[in-house]
């Protein structure tokens, strides 16, 4: 049943804010790894990508403390790119709660700016796994 629930929310979070995030990300990721440096910084739009285009079943943990270059990461991040990607989960769940039904999508898609701020030193995996029940960072 929990599966079921799972998809139907994904189905209307992808056709709701699900593929504008997900262009949003994909674009920050191909922009981040037009140079070797900022690969990390790819990488982490990309993961950031996946999760947003399919939300409900996961969540984000903590995977490990950044340490110094992840908290730097984190800083660079959120001056070069969070921010407007966070204002564009802002938007959509602004556009979302417009209806009762999107109440919940909202929610959800609000959940996410931490992870959308400071995506270093963190991991998204499923919400079976017994690290999302111990340590959940945004669960959706």
């Amino acid at each position: 049943m929990r599966a079921l629930i799972s998809l139907i929310l994904n189905i209307i979070w992808l056709l709701t804010a699900g593929w504008s995030l997900f262009l949003g990300y994909l674009v920050a990721g191909v922009l981040a790894c037009i140079f070797i440096v900022t690969i990390p910084f790819g990488v982490a739009s990309f993961r950031i990508a996946g999760f947003v285009l399919w939300p409900f079943g996961r969540e984000v943990v903590e995977s490990r403390a950044p340490g110094a270059m992840g908290a730097l990461g984190n800083v660079i991040w959120f001056v070069i790119a969070g921010w407007w990607l966070a204002l564009g989960h802002v938007v959509t769940a602004v556009a979302q709660a417009v209806t009762i039904i999107g109440l919940p999508l909202a929610w959800a898609n609000l959940k996410l700016i931490p992870v959308t701020c400071f995506p270093f030193g963190k991991e998204v995996v499923s919400s079976g796994d017994a690290r999302a029940e111990m340590f959940p960072t945004a669960r959706v």
